[in-house]
């Protein structure tokens, strides 16, 4: 909208008039002047408001300039407005709000957006003291209608269309019943003009209506630049939509209120006397949730937060040792085991951590020893043992820590729970049946007799991140996962030595020498689906790289292990795909080392990085058709690089037409040729040969 030359000037005068007269103590609105759209607006009015009366006066706006507000005599002209003043602290509130309904100003079921205003005024607020006028508040009136103010919702049942013909919301946009929903393009209460000022925004994809996007083949589309007319010389008409199904499939939907079903520790639901399902909280003989601390998805840790039944997790939780509270006592702790009346207790194991480093950082030293040492828990791990939908055993191993009562730092947790069959030994369970599971750990053997490793590991480290303290996870089936430690490097660092260190460290993550292919392969017959894994070594046998003639730098340094391992789909087990894996790979990465020093090389320790990669590569099950000696000398007949792709000529009879079972389109294809061959048999040109 433009504004004539007087506006402006007017709307500069009254700012600089504003600014300046709080300066000086005199009464000011603020702001002095304001645009109203609705049925309500404030303002505020500051300066010596003792005696202050505040008069609201109805002005005349002709061809739309903003009439000079000059204060006339004292009189109240409200009309079809109410003025409000609300004393505060040093100043007045003052509201002026329409009296009458907005009723009037709803549109027709004809015209269901008016472009137009429903009310322009000009409104003039006055504030005198005494007698003389001190200050004014203008303010222009525009109020627009709008039908979802002055239309009630209807309370009766929306018969809900078939979804299985046309989809529940073709216009999903459409929010405002009634009205015209800005920027939504397939809203049919908008009209042309309306559409036409925000057509280039609309909102796309299947929120902006397009529930049913084309493909090329389709006849009623436009076919694009550089395509000949006859071209697909058949093409298909589809009155179907790929989102069909996608909501709930019902007839009516009534009016009632939303309710809400959450786990509420006021309203426990225990359904434990007739056995657990899998995802059911576990449940206490005083009908409370057994709580393991855990995190949610937004990251943070839930100290009250239930256990599910056969759903394991393994968390870390930081906190404060100022904040920490000891949790109750679990050897007290009675837990239905899924059975009438059946109990079982846990049995409990404490041990000693060994390291507080690995757990407690940030520490402040203390100068007095005071009160007697604490006693706080860094680590429960809670091992469940089912039985079809029972628990039969639980077993918690918890190692806590001694520290100074008045200690502080921050404190890392960690929590688990692994739930094993009650017939398992060793904690040793299947990864899957056959195929592996996601998130599941991958099985692995060493035949050397040495250790009784059973998976491939990562680092898991806490507080300063050492590899001397990090402690170790599990690979999991399908999780990708980068994870490093430092390594504490002197500036006289032996070179030989810190590339042993660095491989011993970095092998003591791989210390199988083979790994299971299913999930269930038996630990005790290696012919049972295990593959050794291929190791390239980072060095060559019995070469050393030469050495730096300077100190602090070393060449050729193993700072990355790199794991891949190869999976594929091998068959289905009652519709389940079956996963396995086909190979593992490891190998180094070496990098040149150099001490860090800052504005001077003391000798001290630097922290040299080194890390561990894991990477699954998926091998499709079927190696893709190679291309054929025409395809690779007639690249015109390509699809994916040219317009017309020649292939799909005919497309509803060939085999890229996947909207109908592929023999009912040899039918229809069989049914068209005989009519064709029908027709020519019955032109003309074939009756006059066979007279002739």
């Amino acid at each position: 909208m433009h504004l004539s030359p007087p506006v402006p000037l007017l709307l500069g005068l009254l700012l600089l008039q504003g600014v300046l007269r709080p300066l000086r103590g005199d009464l000011v609105f603020i702001p002095s002047v304001i645009r109203m759209s609705g049925p309500v607006v404030s303002a505020s009015l500051v300066g010596g408001t003792e005696d202050v009366t505040v008069y609201l006066t109805q002005l005349r706006d002709e061809m739309g300039l903003l009439p000079v507000p000059t204060c006339g005599e004292l009189n109240n002209e409200t009309g079809d407005w109410s003025l409000t003043v609300t004393p505060t602290v040093n100043s007045l509130e003052v509201t002026v709000r329409l009296k009458r309904d907005l009723q009037s100003c709803s549109s027709n079921g004809t015209d269901p957006f008016l472009e137009a205003p429903c009310i322009v005024q000009a409104l003039l607020v006055s504030a005198f003291h005494n007698t003389s006028c001190s200050a004014h508040l203008l303010i222009h009136v525009e109020i627009y209608a709008n039908s979802s103010l002055g239309q009630n919702a209807s309370e009766n049942v929306t018969v809900v269309p078939n979804q299985v013909y046309q989809p529940l919301g073709p216009c999903p946009c459409n929010l405002t019943a009634g009205a015209c929903d800005i920027r939504c393009c397939c809203d049919q209460e908008c009209s042309s003009d309306l559409t036409a000022l925000f057509r280039e925004s609309c909102f796309p994809g299947v929120f902006g209506g397009d529930v049913n996007p084309p493909f090329d083949q389709l006849c009623s589309i436009q076919m694009s630049h550089g395509v000949p007319d006859w071209f697909p010389f058949l093409c298909v008409q589809l009155a179907n939509s790929p989102f069909l199904g996608y909501f709930y499939h019902g007839s009516i939907s009534s009016g009632h209120q939303v309710s809400f079903d959450i786990y509420l520790h006021t309203d426990l639901k225990d359904f434990s006397d007739f056995g657990y399902k899998q995802g059911d909280p576990v449940m206490t003989v005083d009908k409370a949730y057994f709580t393991i601390p855990q995190v949610s998805l937004a990251g943070q840790c839930l100290y009250n937060a239930p256990v599910a039944f056969l759903q394991n997790f393994d968390v870390q939780c930081v906190t404060s040792l100022e904040e920490y509270l000891e949790r109750d006592g679990i050897t007290s702790a009675k837990i239905k085991n899924g059975a009438m009346g059946g109990i079982v207790t846990p049995k409990v194991i404490y041990e000693e951590a060994t390291d507080l480093d690995r757990f407690i950082t940030n520490t402040e030293t203390l100068l007095s020893t005071g009160p007697a040492p604490r006693n706080v828990n860094v680590e429960e791990h809670y091992i469940f043992r089912w039985n079809n939908n029972t628990i039969s055993e639980i077993n918690v191993r918890i190692i806590r820590a001694e520290i100074n009562a008045q200690q502080k730092g921050i404190m890392t947790q960690r929590f688990t729970v692994k739930f094993l069959s009650y017939n398992s030994g060793n904690e040793q369970e299947w990864s899957g049946n056959p195929g592996y599971q996601l998130g599941k750990p991958v099985r692995a053997l060493s035949t050397n007799g040495t250790n009784n490793v059973t998976t491939l590991h990562l680092w898991y480290p806490a507080g300063r991140s050492l590899c001397s303290t990090a402690t170790r996870k599990p690979i999991l089936f399908g999780e990708n996962v980068l994870s490093g430690c430092l390594l504490e490097v002197g500036i006289n660092e032996n070179c030989t030595k810190l590339r042993e260190n660095a491989v011993e460290l970095l092998d003591s993550l791989v210390q199988v020498t083979h790994v299971a292919m299913r999930g269930n392969s038996d630990y005790n017959d290696l012919s049972d689906g295990w593959l050794e894994i291929i190791r390239v070594d980072a060095l060559g046998a019995g070469a050393d790289p030469p050495d730096s003639n300077v100190s602090g730098i070393c060449l050729d340094v193993p700072a990355q292990l790199n794991i891949r391992i190869l999976f594929s789909d091998a068959g289905a087990v009652e519709g389940m795909t079956q996963q396995e894996i086909l190979g593992v790979e490891t190998r180094f990465s070496s990098v040149t080392w150099q001490f860090q020093c800052g504005l001077t090389c003391e000798d001290k320790a630097d922290l040299f990085p080194i890390g561990a990669s894991v990477q699954f590569i998926k091998i499709p099950a079927q190696l893709p058709h190679p291309l054929t000696r025409f395809q690779i000398n007639f690249t015109e007949y390509d699809c994916n690089r040219n317009e017309v792709c020649w292939p799909q000529l005919l497309y509803p009879l060939t085999q890229y037409y996947r909207g109908e079972p592929y023999s009912q389109c040899v039918a229809k294809s069989l049914l068209l040729v005989s009519f064709i061959i029908l027709a020519v048999f019955l032109s003309n040109p074939w009756i006059r040969i066979h007279k002739a």
